[in-house]
């Protein structure tokens, strides 16, 4: 698999707390520049992002993030919010309180109402696997499944740990063939992503592949 199939693959991503325009500026220039399938960024600088890169690329930005534990109205408000702010695409984390509860219904319920505020826009719903056992990670395939979300996504990349092959293959295994699968938290390397790609993960959130690329630029390979 060559650099820009990987690179197509990508979310390039930066959500850390101290994010300044100039670095959200820059993270944009290089997912235009190097094809990937969007810049994910925090909603605070959506509509600036969105003004800046037009229709050059998907904007994408993150809801109930990264703890899940909002209410399903808020998480309805950030969502229809940032559609209107000129966000593409949406990454929602679950109420994992829920899950630990076994109140499936629940946040079924809450994914439906999400995906309905976004409307023909991608949802993406990171479950954070870190934090599940792997009979709550088949359950939540089921749920996302049955949600009509686009996605499921496996880390916030802010908790204990992030993507496993074993969890991206988990997935594959037991999502319905409407939901596609993102990998994303602590993918360092191009020989991780081809492999995350090959156990399944059609989206990769990461913000180190295009550094990386950049690097072996500047090196002359």
């Amino acid at each position: 698999m060559d650099h820009q199939e990987i690179l197509s693959k990508v979310d390039h991503t930066l959500l850390a707390q101290t994010a300044t325009w100039d670095e959200i500026q820059q993270i944009c220039d290089d997912a235009v520049k190097y094809r990937t399938a969007s810049v994910c960024i925090p909603a605070s600088y959506v509509k600036r992002a969105k003004e800046y890169v037009g229709g050059k690329m998907a904007v994408c930005t993150v809801i109930g993030f990264p703890n899940g534990y909002s209410t399903t109205a808020a998480k309805v408000f950030e969502a229809k919010d940032a559609i209107q702010n000129g966000a593409d695409e949406i990454d929602m984390v679950i109420n994992i309180g829920y899950v630990k509860d076994g109140l499936y219904d629940l946040q079924l319920d809450e994914i439906k109402q999400v995906k309905e505020a976004c409307g023909t826009h991608l949802l993406k719903v990171i479950i954070e696997t870190c934090l599940l056992t792997d009979e709550e990670k088949i359950k939540m395939c089921e749920v996302v499944t049955k949600s009509g979300a686009d996605f499921i996504k496996t880390s916030t990349g802010f908790s204990t740990a992030g993507a496993t092959f074993d969890d991206v293959a988990l997935f594959a295994s037991h999502v319905g063939p409407n939901v596609r699968i993102k990998a994303a938290g602590g993918i360092k390397t191009m020989d991780d992503a081809e492999k995350f790609v090959s156990f399944g993960a059609s989206r990769l959130g990461t913000s180190r592949i295009i550094k990386i690329i950049k690097n072996e630029e500047a090196h002359g390979y």
